[in-house]
């Protein structure tokens, strides 16, 4: 018995160590994100980062309705890929160029849809960037598929840190959007260069007709949903940009990243580690269901304590931080905080999904998503402005989100009321401490010193009534946290 469960001992293990590398990471490129952010927010202007949610707008559309899903696929697929990486090369390179061309020729009709003409020359240069980034080591899908996450750790903190000090050089001298744009491409750069000195494979132009129509017949629905996942995710910022204007954009794009941190972080450990591990599981439902549950027990105790605080201290860390010009955002912003925390969870039962080979129950939730998203947002925006925005959007997540985990725990043999056994304690908890704050508040907004007091008030009411949970009600997270750190050090 010994024998036969120790595979899945060690994959348990690799996972743990695999998410707190890369929670790390995320933490650390993150943390200096939000330094550079911080910077450019008091150096440039709304118009500055509207112009660059233009330019994200438009690649995102183009990399989504071309997208292979074949590096997902590699992934997925069991065993080796090694036969596999020179096509895959091949058409991502043809992919990149091709639509690096096209953006080249249809920046000023994009700029002129958005009626704002200073976006062309900030769409041709992105272009480029885009063109040269297909060029980066297929080898580095190594780092997900075998968890190498040190390795991952230190290519995106190398791309970051060559990213931040361009941009923040540039800003003070050129206080413009270029500071940004050429920060992006020196990040593009550096992230080639880092994947050939960190991974030994070497891609050769290779291609091989069987071998991508193979990988096409999962990558279709990873296509699929990655189209509906860019209308739903980018949609509402091509709707600001169109109808409420580029500054607008600039607030709307602000409050979504500043808003969304917690979420962006442990969606982004989870979509790394517990997709590969899923996929390895996809056939021992019992492991399966044990591992989906550790995971979504461990995602809702760090992200709604995280969204929480940014809703109660939006308009304090923004005066504060940002500065008065940015206030405009704040509701916005306060409301996108539940989308968040809605995204977080829902990333663990996205990857249960891809990780046994169900990409398809994915592209239809997110289609519902979607199909709200464009019900809501032009009345609620209208009426409201961003705002709005941000309550179409996260109004639409939240019925496909229950609907998702219905499907999930029939996947894996488990009950809805299981379930909210698991999300509840830390839901209540962080009720618990926004009241705490709100009451000390008393909305008022308050200056650096009682913003960090705040901080640490609500870390410390947190993780008490948390104790409660655990003394009163059997909230296993301490033992999970134990566990995960034994098999850290195993």
């Amino acid at each position: 018995m010994g024998t036969k469960n120790q595979p899945t001992e060690s994959l348990s293990r690799k996972v743990v160590r695999g998410g707190i590398w890369v929670f790390g990471l995320n933490l650390t490129v993150r943390g200096l994100g939000l330094i550079r952010t911080i910077i450019l927010a008091r150096l440039l202007i709304p118009l500055d980062f509207g112009l660059v949610g233009i330019a994200t707008i438009a690649i995102s559309a183009l990399e989504v309705f071309t997208a292979t899903g074949f590096s997902t696929a590699l992934i997925q697929k069991k065993g080796t890929a090694t036969d596999y990486l020179d096509t895959v090369w091949c058409i991502e390179i043809i992919r990149s160029i091709g639509l690096a061309i096209i953006l080249l020729f249809l920046a000023p009709i994009i700029a002129g849809f958005f009626e704002n003409t200073k976006a062309v020359p900030v769409l041709r240069v992105m272009a480029i960037t885009m063109g040269i980034s297909a060029f980066r080591n297929i080898g580095i899908i190594y780092f997900d598929k075998e968890f190498q996450f040190n390795k991952q750790f230190v290519y995106n903190l190398g791309t970051e840190i060559a990213s931040l000090s361009i941009s923040i050089y540039l800003a003070f001298i050129l206080r413009n959007v270029w500071a940004i744009i050429y920060g992006t491409l020196a990040g593009t750069i550096a992230k080639i260069i880092l994947s050939y000195i960190l991974h030994p494979y070497r891609p050769k132009l290779k291609f091989e007709v069987d071998k991508a129509k193979e990988l096409f017949s999962f990558g279709k629905w990873i296509l699929g949903s990655g189209i509906i996942i860019f209308l739903m995710f980018h949609g509402d910022d091509a709707f600001v940009g169109k109808f409420l204007g580029t500054a607008a954009l600039g607030f709307y794009t602000m409050a979504y990243t500043i808003s969304n941190l917690p979420a962006t972080e442990i969606t982004g450990v989870i979509s790394r580690v517990t997709f590969p591990a899923y996929s390895k599981l996809q056939n021992d439902i019992p492991k399966l269901r044990e591992g989906y549950i550790k995971v979504l027990q461990l995602t809702a105790f760090l992200s709604f304590p995280l969204s929480g605080g940014i809703f109660i201290l939006a308009p304090d860390f923004t005066k504060i931080f940002l500065g008065d010009k940015w206030m405009p955002m704040v509701p916005a912003m306060q409301v996108l905080t539940l989308f968040g925390m809605i995204r977080a969870i829902g990333a663990a039962t996205a990857q249960l999904f891809q990780g046994v080979g169900q990409p398809k129950t994915l592209t239809k939730m997110e289609a519902l998503a979607l199909f709200l998203l464009a019900i809501l947002i032009y009345p609620l925006s209208i009426r409201w402005g961003i705002l709005g925005t941000a309550l179409a959007a996260t109004l639409a997540t939240l019925i496909p989100a229950m609907l998702s985990f219905y499907k999930a725990v029939k996947i894996i043999d488990w009950n809805m009321m299981d379930l909210s056994k698991v999300i509840l304690p830390p839901l209540i908890n962080t009720g618990i401490m926004i009241l705490i704050i709100f009451a000390l508040k008393r909305g008022n907004i308050v200056g650096i010193t009682n913003f960090l007091l705040f901080i640490a008030i609500g870390i410390l009411s947190y993780f008490y009534t948390t104790y409660l949970f655990m003394k009163f009600f059997k909230y296993r997270i301490l033992a999970l946290i134990k566990e995960s750190i034994s098999a850290l050090g195993g």
